[in-house]
């Protein structure tokens, strides 16, 4: 899973463009200034992708990924209309495996996903921190107060293209080593973010984003990647898309029963969840077996069914509940991308409930 949590990269910290924003007079000062200063950071890490390759000493692998990297950049605006701008055209080395944790957390009965609200952005269902062990705190502490959450490590986020004036989001060390296609994803999902933004709803969002980038790789692969890059790909997403099936059967049955808790009561919703869990991990194992692949491989995988809870079911579901009905109305409108982002910034428009029952209803066939 190379440490992207199953889907694609979060927005993560998002809110760092409204923590540059954000005066004394901001609640919780002690999280925007973290989140301003870790970003800081990152991008006085950066330099320009020209620089990397003039430096002798920097790697021959290292130049390769970005020359790649710069060889995606250009085609995800000249082929899939995403913005042209600075970001992706700098790279950082931050000497660690994740730019930020985020931490997601959930009620007892359901997957759906306790919000944070900030300036400008609105509210989201995550938080993002610079230091793993704040992240870790702040899941603790939310157990504390009865939810079930949980903190996971992020290789990417997009500030929504609000510091492209200063050099843009960065490439990285935490993804650059990422297979082609998986690159190519990641790429695509992050500059997606920075064409539609709709306030408080991070469903939409991230599914927009997660439908950008399958349906962007599937051309870069069909258009730019060698053989080998189009069997490595096709390899590891079978085994991302078998997973995702089995999530989702499992999602959908965690949500029937938390609906009938009025009727079952407290302890019947307990023991159906508990052996909910139970063969969801039992289905897994079964899953690893059929794909026949080296433990070494899927420690990602293994991670995320160890520590499974409705927290990280409702961040999954964040990420593709809406997928099927955006890449419906992609293949509505001919494949024609600057349509598509029309359309989709003309859903961002209306109030939440109505973008999300057309979306569903694209999916279905009925729009």
């Amino acid at each position: 899973m190379k440490g992207r949590w199953l889907v694609a990269s979060a927005l993560g910290a998002a809110v760092v463009a409204a923590s540059l924003l954000c005066l004394s007079g901001c609640a919780n000062l002690g999280y925007y200034w973290q989140s301003a200063t870790g970003h800081l950071r990152v991008m006085n890490a950066s330099r320009p992708v020209q620089e990397w390759l003039g430096d002798e000493r920097a790697s021959p692998g290292l130049k390769q990924r970005l020359e790649l990297s710069q060889r995606i950049r250009s085609f995800a605006s000249g082929e899939l209309h995403l913005p042209d701008n600075p970001s992706y055209r700098r790279y950082a080395d931050l000497h660690r495996s994740a730019v930020i944790w985020n931490v997601v957390a959930a009620p007892e009965f359901s997957l759906t996903l306790k919000t944070w609200c900030f300036p400008v952005t609105g509210c989201v269902g995550y938080r993002g921190y610079f230091d793993e062990a704040e992240a870790r705190a702040e899941a603790d502490q939310l157990r504390g107060e009865g939810y079930e959450a949980s903190s996971y490590p992020v290789p990417a986020y997009s500030t929504l293209g609000w510091m492209n004036w200063a050099g843009g989001d960065p490439l990285l060390n935490t993804f650059i080593h990422y297979p082609e296609g998986e690159l190519a994803r990641l790429i695509f999902h992050e500059l997606a973010h920075q064409v539609v933004y709709a306030r408080d709803d991070t469903m939409f969002n991230e599914s927009f984003a997660t439908a950008v980038e399958r349906l962007g790789v599937q051309r870069w692969l069909q258009e730019e990647a060698s053989p080998e890059a189009r069997a490595d790909y096709a390899r590891y997403d079978g085994r991302r898309r078998d997973f995702r099936a089995l999530t989702r059967t499992t999602r959908e049955k965690l949500d029937a029963v938390y609906d009938q808790k009025a009727s079952l009561g407290d302890e019947e919703v307990r023991r159906r969840k508990a052996q909910l869990m139970a063969d969801f991990r039992a289905d897994y194992r079964r899953l690893r077996e059929a794909w026949g692949v080296e433990p070494a491989r899927l420690r990602g995988y293994d991670n995320w069914v160890a520590g499974a809870n409705n927290a990280s079911f409702g961040a999954q579901k964040a990420y593709d509940g809406l997928v099927p009905g955006f890449e419906a109305l992609f293949h509505s409108l001919g494949g024609d991308w600057q349509r598509f982002y029309a359309e989709v910034k003309r859903l961002a428009a209306l109030p939440k409930a109505e973008r999300h029952d057309y979306l569903k209803h694209k999916e279905k066939g009925r729009a």
